[in-house]
């Protein structure tokens, strides 16, 4: 269900050229918010917030699983000091831009139609 969400609300995946414009788009990118020698990033509550939805559900999916590559990711996240709402952003972060790349035509392999003239 998470997959036809994501596919129905990006819709044309060719109006996001880059990761980051995808980010933006769905709102996991993150916005900084340092101050001072403080280097932070906080939350992005702007975006496709279905979209948002869908990538939050399936980052927290494996985090619940034992043994998930998600789940790995989130613990050395924790191990490396990050909060767990910090590592759950991160998280979503990867998860978007493995999305994006799931989602751009795949332009090495031969098409498999052919128009006849």
């Amino acid at each position: 269900m998470t997959a036809a969400e994501i596919i129905a609300e990006v819709g044309n995946a060719a109006r996001y050229p880059t990761k980051a414009r995808f980010a933006m788009a769905n709102g996991t990118a993150p916005i900084e918010a340092s101050s001072g020698r403080i280097t932070r990033h906080r939350l992005n509550r702007g975006g496709n917030r279905q979209l948002n939805r869908a990538l939050h559900n399936a980052a927290i999916t494996p985090i619940a699983r034992p043994g998930t590559e998600g789940r790995c990711y989130y613990e050395r996240l924790l191990q490396r000091g990050k909060t767990k709402k910090e590592a759950i952003r991160i998280l979503k972060r990867r998860i978007s831009d493995r999305v994006w790349t799931h989602l751009q035509p795949n332009t090495t392999t031969p098409q498999t139609h052919q128009v006849l003239t």
